[in-house]
């Protein structure tokens, strides 16, 4: 589906269109079910994550006021959806090479490992930001409405938590040593 038929669709949701929203979600289904399964790290936790999240969406599309930020949009729900449930955010470790991008798909599945270990030392507001920055594939402006802060804050979050991650693998590597 080409960018102009997807925001007709959006605009057919927004106007109430029950058929159109049901598109939109089967077109996002499976990014959605990744995204709560990096949160949940569970098939039926996700599941249910997704669901809660979709009804919500299907009850706030009217709020939306630009179609394009969609998927944006929905993942912020998503987001504060799995924060209402109290979920605590986790990696997904079982490191399924589709999450990861191109250049994660060299990495070993011990590095891998160690860095699934060291993210969820992280505070939520950090690795929220890493997964959706290098799992997502969100951009800054995107990262910022989905977890409802401020370009610079989330810019922070990155570098922070990137500054995080840079101590907690040198102290594993250098105490495993």
């Amino acid at each position: 589906m080409d960018a102009s038929e997807n925001i007709r669709l959006i605009k057919k949701a927004i106007r109430g269109n029950p058929d159109a929203y049901g598109e939109l979600i089967r077109l996002h289904q499976e990014y959605l079910y990744k995204i709560a399964f990096l949160y949940t790290k569970n098939e039926q936790d996700a599941l249910d994550l997704v669901g809660s999240a979709i009804l919500k969406g299907y009850q706030n599309i009217r709020t939306l006021k630009n179609p394009e930020w969609f998927r944006t949009w929905l993942t912020r729900i998503l987001i504060n959806t799995a924060k209402d449930e109290q979920k605590k955010i986790v990696y997904y470790d079982s490191l399924n090479p589709e999450m990861l991008s191109n250049r994660y798909q060299a990495v070993s599945l011990e590095e891998r490992l160690d860095l699934t270990a060291a993210i969820m030392q992280l505070s939520e507001k950090y690795r929220t930001a890493i997964v959706l920055k290098y799992f997502s594939g969100l951009s800054i402006r995107e990262m910022a409405f989905a977890m409802d802060a401020p370009e610079g804050s989330v810019k922070a979050y990155l570098s922070r938590a990137r500054g995080e991650l840079k101590k907690i693998l040198k102290e594993d590597y250098f105490y495993a040593n």
